[in-house]
């Protein structure tokens, strides 16, 4: 869910980024930087493109169960390699949704002892939107300052982000934090239907999660994200002969149609609730009353009540018919709960927003209105005391555009210094700021 600045405040924010971290002048770290951290995030720096190059070669569209099984094996190789407790787990509790292929890809996780006291998930996930053989159509590369790649932005970035975070905190040799579990997933991009309950239950005793979805070209934080829910309207009426007999029949596209035009008023944008009638189908012959017609609807909210009112809403809609002898049925499917900022995760972002701006002078900035998009980051958020922070990738942008989707090269290394030093914000909270 990419924000789109304007280009001045862009342009502004990309000379930050190349003043603190590229320029002869400028490689000492700033003032109030930690050395230590600063030099370690920036070392990591090429260490981390290689890991994307190759996270990027492998092709894993959420559909492709070979793909998703051969990138999660990678990726459970790199965390056992970095000394983590790894399980690589079968997607067996499976919601099925209308879209849910007969496979769903596995889930890697990997827990991290330290010897403190906080508890922090870093989630990322696997999968992309592409289709095997699209990645020579969009190798790897860098191009001055933008690094391309098929699913560079979203989100091989985040899993090659989390992976070298934990090995510069490694090398700082920094463990005051009680336990870091990380978990990638590889069924983002379909709703995470086979990775949804165990994201929600590994959040519950969390202190603080972290979902590392790139924040768009300016690296935006995002403490709220709108529900995604589906709903689908199905008619069932009666075939006859268009031109002998069509009074014989029950059309259901009529029907369809007029269930359609009565249901248009049911968003409330002002409040973040909206309807659309998005894909339709009915008919099998020109010359056929159709005996069927079905039609589904893309549905946002943020806020969960805002859903069932909705439900409520169609329920009530679909028995005013236009033909007493069709019959129409409704049903709704939840993609994603709506995420709403907590105090939790506003104190953290604050946190974050300190460090960037205070010891990188970088600004950062806090979204905690949802703008429409939704992901894992809500499933966290169902029912945890910690405070759920998306966002927390590198800066980047067009996903899902196969020719036009990249990350910012400068932003690398500035984000892996805020992901290791919000471990230690976390970890220390009374030292470490």
């Amino acid at each position: 869910m990419p924000d789109r600045p304007s280009a001045r405040s862009l342009a502004s924010h990309c000379l930050l980024l190349a003043l603190a971290w590229t320029l002869p002048g400028h490689a000492q770290a700033p003032a109030q930087a930690q050395p230590a951290v600063y030099a370690a995030a920036q070392a990591e720096q090429t260490p981390m493109l290689a890991t994307l190059k190759n996270l990027v070669h492998i092709e894993s569209g959420s559909r492709d169960y070979g793909g998703v099984s051969y990138i999660a094996q990678v990726a459970a190789e790199r965390l056992k390699a970095l000394g983590g407790e790894v399980q690589v787990i079968p997607a067996t509790d499976v919601v099925r949704l209308e879209d849910t292929p007969e496979q769903v890809g596995p889930m890697v996780q990997a827990v991290f002892k330290g010897r403190g006291q906080s508890r922090i998930l870093m989630m990322a996930h696997m999968d992309t939107v592409y289709q095997r053989g699209d990645v020579d159509k969009q190798p790897f590369r860098i191009e001055g300052d933008r690094v391309y790649g098929l699913g560079v932005e979203d989100e091989k970035q985040g899993v090659a982000l989390v992976l070298h975070s934990i090995a510069m905190l490694q090398k700082l040799g920094y463990d005051s934090f009680g336990e870091i579990t990380v978990l990638f997933n590889s069924d983002e991009e379909i709703s995470s239907p086979g990775s949804r309950r165990l994201i929600s239950a590994l959040a519950r005793d969390q202190d603080a999660i972290f979902s590392f979805e790139s924040g768009g070209l300016q690296g935006t934080l995002h403490l709220a994200t709108s529900g995604i829910g589906a709903m689908f309207l199905e008619v069932q009426g009666k075939s006859s002969h268009a031109g002998a007999k069509p009074e014989a029949g029950v059309n259901a596209l009529y029907e369809l149609s007029h269930q359609l035009l009565q249901m248009r008023d049911l968003s409330q944008p002002e409040n973040g609730l909206k309807l659309n009638w998005t894909i339709a189908q009915a008919g099998t012959t020109r010359n056929v009353i159709p005996p069927h017609a079905r039609a589904q609807a893309d549905a946002r909210a943020l806020r969960a009540q805002d859903f069932q009112a909705l439900q409520d809403a169609v329920q009530e809609k679909i028995k005013n018919r236009l033909l007493p002898d069709s019959k129409v049925t409704a049903r709704f499917e939840l993609r994603r709960p709506p995420m709403q900022a907590s105090d939790a995760a506003r104190r953290i972002a604050a946190q974050a927003k300190a460090i960037y701006q205070d010891e990188l002078g970088i600004p950062l900035h806090v979204n905690d209105v949802a703008l429409g998009g939704g992901t894992d980051a809500a499933f966290a958020a169902l029912n945890t005391r910690g405070g759920v922070v998306e966002g927390m990738g590198v800066c980047g942008y067009g996903a899902h555009d196969m020719y036009g989707e990249y990350i910012l090269l400068d932003c690398i290394a500035p984000r892996l210094y805020l992901v290791a030093r919000m471990v230690m914000a976390l970890s220390e909270p009374a030292t470490a700021r």
